[in-house]
């Protein structure tokens, strides 16, 4: 931010501009003003990749350990099958078994940026050590904050919203489905039982300070985020908006980059009104939407439901999707649920990206015109996933190589173009 500021062009800079097709200068007065964020740790070397307006949806996927599957080989193969399937960062969540081992080995095999939440560290060790996360010193917090930097993480979730006016709020008013946010849980049940103010909140500045010195970007944790459509754009909600508006100033002013985590589960007809108060309070930050989850009625297929959301979210104009797979709310994700998240946000933001005019549809031209011409090599090639569409052809294959057993000898296609695009003009005549 701060060279973006005095009108040096980085080579990240440099790398997104190519990759969105965009304008170098656009790309720098954007870091300057903070509309466009690239998470991109001093301390190792990654993909850059651009996160806010004017530029194509990125998609997280999230990874990492529970206490009861603590698979650090899993992990790793989780990370792999989320950047071959595009996935354009990644989270590393783990909470059970060695943290600092984890985290290090999914950053070596990682060459696209990496995100965290530090407080996860500080309250699992802690747990650990003493038996419950409200015997957490407030030095350990920060300390996890730091140690994770300098390992080289690229964006962090930072909980420094919670304070105690929202804790007040989020009492009076009640909740259908409760806190859902786990790092929000932490430090809410902390600040419950010490009597006293967040210390991520009450010493925001020491954070600046660390993300300045490694220039991670701070990814401002949506703690009071809804678990349930009921719940949704109620009033701890907006209340913790405004305390993350206010702290995006401050984070500004020293030349830290910022995004804002947005709600979790909220109604297709509340998403628009969201992201305008997101940016509108935040002063264009880039929104980092968490699905969305549009209805509660659907596990094992949470991923399909966050698919529609990511798509209203992106033509709303988020500009950040975090995956859900089908394993939400029922099991830690495996490789195949991290594949299927990965795929249902990548086109939910596709789709999402196309309406609000980031590509006018070349894709599906491309497509368009390989299926008039029955030609099967190029309708992979534009297909989002060609190894799965390949095989699923491959797995039941047709009489005429031409067709697909859908139609089969009744290939509408091919029908018309025997019939009606090979016919002399003449006929119409």
């Amino acid at each position: 931010m701060d060279d973006a500021r005095k009108g040096i062009i980085t080579e990240e800079m440099k790398s997104v501009a190519e990759n969105e097709n965009v304008d170098v200068e656009f790309i720098r007065k954007s870091v300057a003003n903070g509309t466009i964020a690239i998470p991109s740790n001093h301390n190792r070397e990654v993909k850059a990749v651009g996160i806010g307006a004017g530029l194509r949806t990125k998609v997280n996927a999230t990874i990492g350990t529970s206490t009861d599957i603590c698979d650090f080989d899993m992990e790793e193969e989780k990370a792999k099958i989320a950047m071959a399937n595009n996935a354009d960062t990644l989270m590393e969540l783990s909470v059970g078994g060695d943290l600092d081992e984890i985290r290090r080995r999914i950053l070596k095999v990682s060459d696209i940026p990496v995100g965290s939440v530090p407080v996860y560290q500080a309250a699992f060790e802690t747990i650990r050590e003493k038996g419950a996360a409200i015997y957490m010193d407030e030095d350990v917090m920060f300390k996890a904050i730091e140690k994770q930097a300098k390992d080289g993480i690229d964006f962090m979730a930072i909980h420094c919203s919670v304070n105690m006016e929202t804790l007040k709020r989020l009492k009076r008013q009640g909740r259908e489905g409760g806190l859902v946010s786990r790092g929000g849980a932490l430090v809410s049940a902390w600040m419950v039982e010490n009597e006293v103010e967040n210390p991520l909140y009450k010493n925001f500045d020491y954070i600046l300070e660390i993300a300045k010195e490694h220039d991670f970007v701070m990814s401002m944790a949506n703690a009071m985020r809804a678990g349930a459509i009921a719940d949704s754009t109620d009033r701890a909600g907006i209340q913790e908006l405004i305390i993350l508006g206010e702290l995006i100033d401050r984070a500004r002013e020293v030349g830290v980059q910022t995004i804002v985590e947005g709600p979790g589960h909220i109604p297709l007809n509340e998403i628009q009104a969201n992201v305008t108060i997101q940016k509108k309070l935040c002063r264009g930050a880039p929104f980092y939407m968490l699905g969305p989850i549009v209805t509660d009625i659907a596990p094992a297929y949470d991923h399909i439901v966050s698919s529609i959301g990511a798509s209203q979210s992106a033509a709303a104009g988020a500009d950040f999707i975090c995956y859900v797979t089908p394993a939400e709310h029922l099991a830690l994700p495996g490789p195949e649920d991290v594949k299927m998240g990965v795929i249902a946000s990548r086109i939910g933001a596709y789709v999402g990206d196309m309406a609000k005019g980031i590509h006018n549809g070349e894709k599906d031209l491309e497509m368009a015109n390989a299926r008039k011409k029955l030609n099967w090599e190029a309708q992979y090639n534009a297909a989002i996933c060609p190894s799965d569409a390949r095989a699923i052809r491959d797995a039941r294959p047709p009489e005429d190589p031409d067709t697909c057993t859908m139609c089969g000898s009744y290939c509408a296609i091919k029908i018309v173009n025997e019939w009606l695009d090979e016919a002399p003009t003449e006929v119409f005549e």
